[in-house]
């Protein structure tokens, strides 16, 4: 009865230690995983940031693309204005006032 005992008492010290290190291999995960997670949650933060400059500079190119269009409507306003003006002036001219 006592080898008995004495052989249960063994392999019971056997599992306790295998279970020790199971549960120290774990820790350390836990651990990798929650240095994992704060990682992920900054990158997440620099991700939203960079979305933002992103909106930014895609609304600063529109602008820049706009203002090429807005000098060549005035530009071509100017002409057709001062192409009207010169044939109101050659008629009002031809006319004799």
């Amino acid at each position: 009865m006592e080898r008995e005992f004495e052989h249960r008492l063994t392999e019971t010290e056997e599992r306790s230690k295998s279970n020790t290190h199971r549960l120290d291999e774990i820790e350390r995960r836990q651990t990798n995983l929650e240095k994992l997670v704060s990682t992920v949650a900054v990158m997440a933060e620099r991700v939203t940031n960079v979305e933002g400059k992103v909106d930014e500079i895609k609304a600063d190119v529109k602008t820049l693309k706009g203002k090429p269009a807005k000098q060549w409507e005035q530009l071509t306003g100017q002409i057709v204005t001062l192409v009207v003006a010169a044939l109101v002036g050659f008629i009002l001219a031809k006319i004799g006032i």
